[in-house]
């Protein structure tokens, strides 16, 4: 099936997985790869789904239960209701650009900053211009410093950081200025105490 894919063009492929819901970015041969996976990934699920199981259940109560990277947080029906009423929100939220992002590329790759001067358009909220950051775009209070899954994010610099976590609730974020050593220190404490991190590098 992979050499099918190579010889398809850069834009059947990107439809393929548009289709399947896979990320269109990257090079041809990325493409190509992420929909060899996934057509491997289906046809494992597909063989999973044919395996007659008895419903007297006979699984393996002694396998370890590690990081699973699909886990989900234990939510209260207030919590569940604001995350839901947040992510509506956020479709209807603009972009935020930085004061001509379209004409210098490191502009565009920056984050929002408050548009400044006596003539600026975008200050002055001109409608051809990007949107401004205001009171009014601000989210349901209660899931402030939520992660989008539904978790609690908890910063963390090392293992001991980790002790303090509550697993149903809240999940780790690794620091960006932890080493790679000490990156794999954390991922082992983390899948010892079942907790989730948000930002774990696959090559680890």
């Amino acid at each position: 099936m992979a050499e099918d894919y190579d010889t398809m063009t850069v834009a059947e492929l990107k439809d393929l997985l548009k289709e399947a819901g896979l990320p269109v970015s990257g090079k041809k041969a990325d493409l190509v790869a992420r929909l060899a996976e996934s057509s491997v990934a289906e046809k494992v699920e597909t063989s999973d789904s044919n395996e007659d199981w008895e419903e007297d259940g006979d699984w393996d109560e002694e396998a370890v239960v590690g990081h699973v990277a699909k886990q989900k947080p234990v939510l209260d029906e207030e919590t569940k209701a604001a995350l839901s009423l947040r992510s509506e929100q956020k479709k209807k939220t603009p972009s935020f650009r930085r004061t001509e992002w379209f004409r210098y590329k490191r502009l565009s790759r920056s984050g929002w900053r408050a548009p400044h001067g006596m003539d600026s358009k975008q200050r002055r909220n001109y409608k051809y211009r990007s949107s401004l950051v205001r009171v009014g775009h601000g989210k349901v209070s209660l899931t402030r410093g939520f992660h989008p899954s539904g978790f609690r994010e908890v910063m963390v610099q090392n293992t001991v950081d980790l002790e303090i976590i509550d697993p149903e609730t809240e999940a780790a974020r690794v620091g960006r200025g932890v080493g790679g050593r000490k990156r794999e220190h954390i991922y082992s404490r983390a899948d010892e105490l079942g907790i989730r991190v948000l930002n774990r590098r696959r090559d680890i």
